[in-house]
């Protein structure tokens, strides 16, 4: 984690989208033109944001798995090989 990022966890979906947008940004001018110093900082913010991303994906994919358990529309014993 990069110690100098905010929490991500307080962003909402479309502000976390739109930074880590500007941020690849940043990042690609960096890799074609910019100080060489610059990218591995880039790279450790660029992590934190994709981990972000990937732990409210993992969160909403548990949370639809919960529903449809509920629903009863889960995948359990949905083939019968009898």
């Amino acid at each position: 984690m990069h110690p100098l990022v905010n929490d991500l966890t307080q962003l909402k979906e479309e502000e976390l989208n739109q930074k880590f947008g500007d941020l690849m940004k940043r990042f690609n001018q960096a890799a074609r033109f910019g100080p060489v110093s610059v990218i591995p900082q880039l790279q450790m913010l660029v992590n934190d944001y994709q981990a972000e991303m990937q732990r409210r994906g993992a969160v909403a994919m548990e949370e639809m798995r919960k529903k449809m358990d509920k629903d009863g529309k889960a995948f359990k014993n949905i083939i019968d090989i009898q």
